[in-house]
């Protein structure tokens, strides 16, 4: 039985915001071990969709792939890579109409580089989803100096030629923006 995590974060309020449907070549930057909106993604995108497992730890990504095939998911391609780097991602550029960014960028020290890897790889019209912890006051939330400054994060897509096009609580200890690409 694999927990979920939906009490904490809904990802089918990040899946709406992002218009996931089927057919979507789709990644999930730092996937974690639960492939907490892995799983249920790759259920909306179908066979004909595509869906990256990015993650920086092997083991992690050899969990996804395990449970991918016993969940009978061939839709679901895992990725090794440290997104912090633009340009280290083996997913084609231009390729992706969305891109998950969830619960990741309070644990990275490079933040704008991650973001512009998911850039590089995002078609025209594309729709980054960044979620993040919002409330202190669990033990698994990062420390408040780790929270993401969502202005920040809103002042770098106006500068790369994304619109802010939704912002939104998730659930009551994250907040989420989606970016659109329109170059």
């Amino acid at each position: 039985m694999y927990h979920s995590g939906n009490e904490l974060l809904d990802p089918h309020i990040l899946f709406e915001k992002g218009q996931l449907q089927s057919g979507m070549h789709v990644a999930d930057f730092g996937c974690g071990r639960t492939g907490h909106i892995l799983f249920p993604a790759a259920a909306l995108i179908g066979d004909q969709g595509v869906l990256y497992a990015v993650d920086i730890l092997k083991d992690v990504l050899h969990n996804v792939e395990k449970r991918a095939k016993m969940d009978g998911l061939t839709n679901i391609h895992p990725v090794w890579s440290n997104v912090e780097f633009v340009g280290k991602t083996a997913i084609p550029e231009n390729s992706l109409d969305v891109v998950f960014i969830v619960n990741v960028l309070s644990h990275s020290d490079n933040r704008h580089g991650m973001l512009e890897e998911a850039k590089r790889l995002l078609k025209d019209k594309g729709r980054l989803i960044l979620a993040d912890w919002t409330r202190e006051g669990l033990s698994i939330a990062p420390p408040g100096e780790r929270f993401v400054d969502f202005e920040d994060m809103k002042q770098w897509g106006k500068l790369h030629e994304f619109v802010l096009q939704s912002e939104f609580a998730v659930g009551k200890y994250h907040h989420g923006v989606v970016l659109y690409r329109n170059k």
